[in-house]
């Protein structure tokens, strides 16, 4: 169990909130600030809501926001895609239109969406546990709400007619029931989870495989269209054509370089962390503003590459039919006469400022059990350097990662 912390509104608590209110795109058209942004277009068939929010008093203050700027009859709500939160607010749209006395909304998404949703039902302690890991939330203070849609597409849908219609399409990246938004009349694209202001999200340590190529795919395909202007469902609108193409461009051929760099050095026979090791992340491809790894990592995605062409082995023979972690841990612990010697080491490290491999020296002791007292001081001279290292790293997911496994260890939780 993780120290107590501080109760919030589970929505508040979560860092994919993006303000309060909403901002008109052009006419008809407006963002509504929830969990992510949500995108919603007034059709000649009535109001197209992309995205409901995360429930509770966020969703409230989406319905608000977008009463302020239409009175419109609301007709569809769209899953931008399928993960956790971003439709949580179903029943709270669906109560609104009742209210009005206006017929319940069509509830839309791609036809992968039910698959995903019976994966995590399946799963459910195992996602709970990982969101509450990964947005530091208090343990057991995670909800899991999945509402299902009713109504499924494959690759295209339109809602509306004439000039005053919307294009649903299949836009797989971050996940592969992701769609996009295609206003024609207006030239506007809302991109859903393909477009971010960071670094794509591919290779989430958490999480299944993510398909790089796909998304560099569905990228091209949406410049393709030759949008105006761009929104996203996190970061600024990107306005004019020549910085829609810049942006999306330049990040469908960054996301195919490190396509071809991964394969190249897995074909030299390198595994995976001598690739990671060998990885130099060129300046023109990754050092420009909407490549930044403030959410996720460059190595997250060679990562997932390296998983996509291999299994799970390390080529190691030794850990093909590994011993018990907690007999490993004990026997490497056991075998070590001088424990004084190994945190003598460890902390020369990070003296040195060598935070990482610190840990892997304190680790020969700090996930062992047992009396010894270098054992202790070894877990708690590991708790300290992890939240050290996780000050040196910008991705959110690695500093939350690193500050759960320190909690865990200060709370005297098993290695």
């Amino acid at each position: 169990m993780l120290p107590p912390l501080e109760r919030a509104d589970q929505a508040s608590a979560l860092p994919l909130r993006t303000g309060q209110g909403a901002e008109a795109i052009a006419p008809g058209l407006w963002l509504l600030h929830g969990q992510g942004q949500s995108f919603v277009a007034e059709t000649s068939a009535g109001l197209v809501v992309v995205d409901t929010g995360p429930g509770g008093q966020v969703t409230e203050a989406m319905i608000a926001a977008l009463r302020s700027c239409s009175d419109a009859p609301l007709h569809a709500l769209c899953y931008s895609h399928g993960h956790i939160g971003y439709n949580a607010g179903v029943p709270q749209w669906l109560a609104h239109a009742r209210a009005r006395g206006e017929p319940a909304p069509r509830l839309i998404a791609h036809r992968n969406l039910p698959r995903r949703y019976a994966r995590y039902r399946e799963t459910r302690a195992l996602q709970q546990h990982l969101a509450e890991m990964q947005f530091r939330m208090a343990a057991g203070s995670f909800e899991l709400a999945l509402h299902d849609p009713t109504e499924l597409f494959d690759d295209s849908l339109v809602i509306g007619e004439g000039e005053r219609r919307v294009e649903l399409r299949w836009a797989p990246a971050e996940t592969d029931d992701g769609i996009a938004v295609w206003c024609p009349t207006q030239r506007v694209l809302y991109g859903g989870a393909a477009l971010l202001d960071s670094i794509p999200n591919i290779g989430t340590p958490l999480r299944t495989l993510r398909d790089t190529v796909r998304w560099a795919d569905t990228l091209e395909a949406l410049l393709a269209l030759a949008p105006e202007r761009v929104v996203r469902e996190f970061g600024p609108t990107i306005d004019g054509t020549d910085a829609v193409r810049k942006v999306l461009g330049h990040t469908a051929r960054a996301l195919r370089w490190l396509r071809a760099e991964t394969v190249r050095l897995m074909n030299e026979g390198l595994g995976e962390r001598e690739i990671l090791a060998r990885m130099h992340y060129p300046d023109e491809l990754f050092a420009v503003p909407w490549m930044r790894p403030t959410y996720g990592d460059p190595s997250y995605i060679v990562r997932d590459i390296y998983r996509s062409e291999n299994g799970w082995w390390d080529r190691n023979p030794t850990t093909l039919h590994p011993a018990a972690p907690a007999a490993l841990a004990r026997a490497q612990a056991e075998a070590i006469a001088d424990k004084a010697a190994v945190l003598a080491q460890a902390r020369s490290l990070a003296e040195r400022g060598e935070l990482q491999l610190a840990l892997h020296v304190v680790d020969l002791l700090a996930l062992a059990e047992g009396p010894a007292p270098e054992i202790a001081e070894a877990r708690a001279l590991k708790a300290g350097w992890l939240r050290e290292r996780a000050e040196q790293l910008r991705s959110y997911v690695s500093r939350s990662l690193y500050l759960h496994g320190a909690a865990r260890l200060e709370a005297g939780a098993a290695p």
